[in-house]
């Protein structure tokens, strides 16, 4: 159980995820002493930068420390995904990304996922049977693959973090710096 200063935490993204959802985590948890790295897939790492969505538009460019396939579980503390409709979305269908996903549940360590990014928990069969909340209007999708959906701004099952909106985001960065804190989880191992 690392401390937070001594943490190393990656956040997964493509282009399309909600600005702040990346931004604020990023910055609070570098705040914090963590470590940090943004990681999308090698199309757009070849652009050295992801692009937000920000009040209805494009937002500023984020630099992407590290590809996808270049990424591994087995370096990071835990795993941070940011909503928004696109980003989501799209990494959902991508093998690499899932499988990456799958990796960090499958550890027992923290995998924290905001608004519309616990699509990624149900593709990777994360949320059966533990409670989560998302933005609303995903609620059904997270209760047919059998999530427990609460309206709540941060919700924890076995070190799964889940948050609803932008307006959560504080409770949501204090959650993941306590789990990672926490350490590992004892979970299942899911099904590939």
């Amino acid at each position: 159980m690392p401390k937070i200063s001594k943490a190393k935490i990656l956040i997964l993204a493509t282009d399309g995820f909600e600005q702040s959802e990346l931004e604020v985590p990023r910055t609070k948890l570098k705040e914090a002493g963590a470590l940090v790295h943004v990681a999308a897939p090698k199309e757009r790492r070849d652009k050295k930068e992801i692009r937000g969505w920000k009040d209805k538009d494009w937002g500023p460019g984020v630099p992407v420390d590290r590809e996808l396939a270049d990424a591994s579980e087995a370096f990071y503390d835990a795993l941070v995904l940011p909503g928004g409709q696109m980003n989501p979305d799209s990494l959902r269908t991508s093998p690499e990304a899932m499988a990456l996903i799958r990796s960090f549940v499958n550890s027992g360590k923290p995998v924290a996922a905001i608004c519309h990014a616990p699509w990624l928990l149900i593709e990777a069969n994360a949320v059966r049977g533990r409670k989560a909340t998302s933005y609303k209007s995903i609620k059904t999708d997270l209760v047919n693959a059998g999530a427990d959906w609460r309206d709540e701004a941060v919700v924890t099952d076995q070190g799964i973090v889940t948050s609803r909106n932008p307006g959560d985001l504080d409770a949501f960065v204090a959650k993941i710096i306590e789990e990672v804190e926490e350490g590992k989880h004892d979970r299942a191992e899911l099904a590939a």
